[in-house]
């Protein structure tokens, strides 16, 4: 806890690598990634197949600025996005993925002054940008609230599986919801969390874009 909160600036949006450690802490289950601002040492350290999704480091809102280059099918075109991505206004660096498809999900926390820690739960993309389909509760949460989130919203159908479609491994979800739930009552100087999008496939449920504030 305490090697953490050193690396932390007060106000500030922590670091991919601070998110990282965070994670693997609590067993948050991610993809692995390469971090930096060298293309070479990026190349070197990449041990995952193609394709893969590069993204830009610093910006907060990496979609907004064009700074989230998805399909990237070799040496070739890394180097084109790696490029582009470190044109953008404000980017200290590229973070590299393997990409990966499935079911988009957002899990996020709010720190509300009078309550507490909020942690709400919903379908990633426009489910909860537009449509607003997310469930909360007051953390920490249990096993039935957690649940009960996950089946109170509208697109439950789409987690239980639909037109022939798999479901979602709702025991990995809940426990997920466990251990977000978990970190805050560890580290109460979270303000803010979105996991967006968690990517839920026959192969698991994995954060492949997250951002922490601490205050």
């Amino acid at each position: 806890r305490n090697q953490i909160l050193s690396s932390i600036k007060k106000g500030e949006f922590i670091s991919p690598e601070v998110i990282s450690q965070l994670f693997d802490y609590f067993q948050i289950p991610r993809l692995p990634e390469i971090t930096g601002n060298n293309f070479e040492e990026i190349l070197s350290s990449i041990t995952f197949d193609y394709p893969v999704v590069m993204k830009v480091v610093g910006p907060v809102h990496k979609s907004d600025v064009g700074g989230v280059i998805l399909n990237i099918q070799n040496e070739l075109k890394l180097k084109s996005a790696f490029d582009k991505i470190m044109s953008i206004q404000g980017a200290t660096g590229a973070l590299v993925q393997p990409m990966i498809t499935g079911t988009e999900l957002f899990v996020g926390i709010k720190k509300e002054e009078d309550f507490g820690h909020l942690i709400f739960f919903g379908l990633g993309g426009i489910f909860v940008e537009v449509l607003k389909d997310v469930s909360n509760a007051l953390c920490p949460i249990n096993d039935d609230e957690a649940e009960r989130m996950i089946k109170s919203i509208k697109g439950y159908p789409i987690i239980q599986g639909v037109r022939g479609k798999k479901g979602i491994d709702q025991d990995k979800l809940i426990d997920i919801l466990l251990k977000v739930s978990h970190m805050v009552t560890v580290f109460p100087e979270i303000a803010e969390m979105d996991i967006n999008p968690l990517i839920a496939n026959e192969n698991g449920i994995y954060s492949i874009d997250s951002r922490i504030l601490f205050n």
